[in-house]
């Protein structure tokens, strides 16, 4: 078996990580650094492949025959990885997506796929949150959404202040989440926050 064809990489696109790598004080000439740009180039292809896809396109699915279930549907510590707007440097953590449906459901692998698709993007923590909380809401159009959070962040641990092991966290409440106290108790607590 043969592995993929790897799609190749613009010149200006190698050349421009090669001025980065020069830039640094390292040969992109010497033998370890030979292949990086492009290896770089492609990770980054990979990193941002959420730029092509339709987030809302995972929830176009949906299963009307539930059996009468009207609770909460709460997909906990979904893991993700993301990269920093301001410095490009990594954003790494979990989410917990939660939702009341109205009238149907969707996969609950889907809702990660949402996740996912606004991640491989260049991002901020409380934006992320954001989108896929309003991409749920405006899709399944469900009585509630609960989004929350949590990660920590390459620009605050790898540079700058030099802080590791902090989390940010970040939530969006919708509907009966953020309207209903009760409702929003509920479904923060199903999180375990």
């Amino acid at each position: 078996m043969h592995a993929p064809a790897k799609a190749p990489v613009p010149a200006e696109v190698s050349e421009a990580i090669r001025t980065l790598i020069r830039w640094s004080g390292d040969d992109p000439t010497r033998e370890g650094l030979i292949e990086t740009p492009e290896r770089v180039a492609r990770a980054w292809r990979e990193y941002c492949e959420g730029y092509s896809e339709d987030p809302a396109y995972h929830l176009s699915r949906i299963f009307h025959e539930v059996g009468g279930y009207d609770e909460i549907v709460l997909l906990k510590g979904i893991p993700f990885q993301s990269h920093c707007e301001h410095h490009m440097a990594p954003i790494v953590g979990k989410a917990h997506i939660a939702y009341l449906p109205n009238e149907y459901v969707v996969g609950i692998s889907k809702l990660a796929r949402v996740l996912q698709a606004y991640a491989r993007r260049l991002q901020v923590q409380e934006r992320l949150t954001a989108e896929v909380a309003d991409c749920i809401w405006d899709n399944l159009h469900p009585q509630g959404v609960a989004v929350v959070i949590e990660a920590t962040h390459g620009c605050m641990t790898g540079r700058g202040v030099r802080t590791p092991n902090v989390i940010m966290k970040t939530s969006r409440m919708m509907g009966v989440f953020r309207e209903d106290e009760k409702a929003r108790k509920e479904v923060l607590n199903l999180i375990g926050l």
